[in-house]
């Protein structure tokens, strides 16, 4: 297997517990790292009802020098699922964790500014410190019940100290509008150093569900200082919604002077809690013969979302939209069987 592996920790100087993070968790006894339940078998092709969640704390902030803002969290070690192409198609593949896991380190980057979460060509980190520590690695772009969109990975850490991480964010990949475009295309450096112990991870609360495999989603975490990554509202002439495979699809087509005429917005969130769900192919037609890809778009207040320029569309259409490559992020427990086989919709 592909492995990467990723530090984490709780932050030093700054270390601050759950409060104001994150909402407390009711311990489950003698919970150790990681010890999850069994996957739920059978699961539904959909979203649904994890078997645990777990506490996290924060292990520090940093803003890059084009005003991004990072922060970094970790929790217990934990399974998750990345997806793949096969010859029926994509399914996604379970990691488990490994014997030298020590946490599940969590980084989530958005603009300082507008408070959207930034899809991102790559974000790694070098990390020293602890026992002789000097490595760096590139974690994975992923969604959570209780995070949203993020980037995380299991990660080893060599003993209880104090590490620097120096958190490498890449450029936005998607196209970008308005105050977006002079800023945010070039790769940026924080560092933030922290101190990590076993005992303060072995604190964290774990809780276990009694209707897990149900369809549902846990509520997200309530976090004072860092988004979730929700779509926004795209204003402009509504052109519909359609629900899919537990993605609520929505159009408008919008005019303003930053698109260079009408432009056909359409963001796709998660059914439960309105996540964005970035990293996938769509494209979107209309009967009278209009059929363009979508590109993903970054806007200040579209926020993220996937789009292409319709001059020729009133906003009267009946639009179509058809995803063509599922979404490719990594998944937490109860989003793996989601978005894989997503039916194309009519919007209404």
């Amino acid at each position: 297997m592909d492995r990467r592996q990723f530090l984490a920790a709780a932050a030093a100087g700054i270390t601050t517990s759950a409060a104001g993070c994150v909402e407390a968790f009711e311990s489950a006894a003698e919970t150790t790292y990681g010890r999850e339940p069994p996957v739920v078998e059978p699961r539904p092709e959909g979203i649904y009802w994890p078997t645990h969640t777990e506490q996290m704390t924060m292990a520090g902030m940093g803003t890059t020098s084009d005003g991004r803002r990072v922060a970094l969290s970790y929790t217990y070690p934990h399974r998750f699922w990345r997806v793949f192409r096969g010859d029926d198609g994509y399914d996604s593949r379970l990691f488990e964790v490994e014997s030298d896991d020590a946490v599940h380190l969590m980084a989530t980057v958005w603009d300082g500014t507008t408070g959207v979460v930034l899809p991102v060509s790559s974000v790694d980190i070098a990390v020293t410190g602890g026992n002789n520590v000097d490595e760096r690695e590139t974690i994975y772009p992923m969604l959570s019940q209780r995070m949203g969109f993020h980037y995380g990975d299991n990660y080893h850490l060599d003993g209880d100290g104090i590490y620097t991480a120096a958190v490498t964010v890449g450029g936005v990949t998607a196209e970008r509008f308005g105050e977006f475009q002079e800023r945010l295309d070039a790769p940026e450096s924080v560092e933030i150093t922290f101190e990590y112990s076993e005992s303060a991870r072995n604190d964290l609360g774990f809780t276990e569900y009694d209707n897990a495999g149900e369809p549902g989603a846990v509520d997200p975490m309530e976090m004072e200082m860092t988004p979730t990554g929700t779509v926004g509202d795209l204003g402009g002439t509504a052109m519909g919604e359609a629900l899919a495979d537990d993605i609520r699809f929505r159009a408008s087509l919008v005019e303003a002077d930053r698109f260079d005429g009408p432009y056909l917005a359409v963001t796709a969130a998660t059914r439960y809690n309105e996540f964005v769900v970035p990293d996938m192919g769509l494209e979107a037609s209309t009967d009278d013969g209009f059929a363009e890809p979508l590109a993903a778009g970054l806007d200040p207040d579209l926020g993220f979302h996937y789009g292409v320029a319709a001059p020729e569309l009133t906003g009267e259409e009946t639009l179509t939209v058809e995803m063509t490559t599922p979404p490719q992020v990594a998944r937490h427990e109860g989003y793996e069987t989601a978005f894989l086989s997503t039916p194309t919709v009519t919007l209404e």
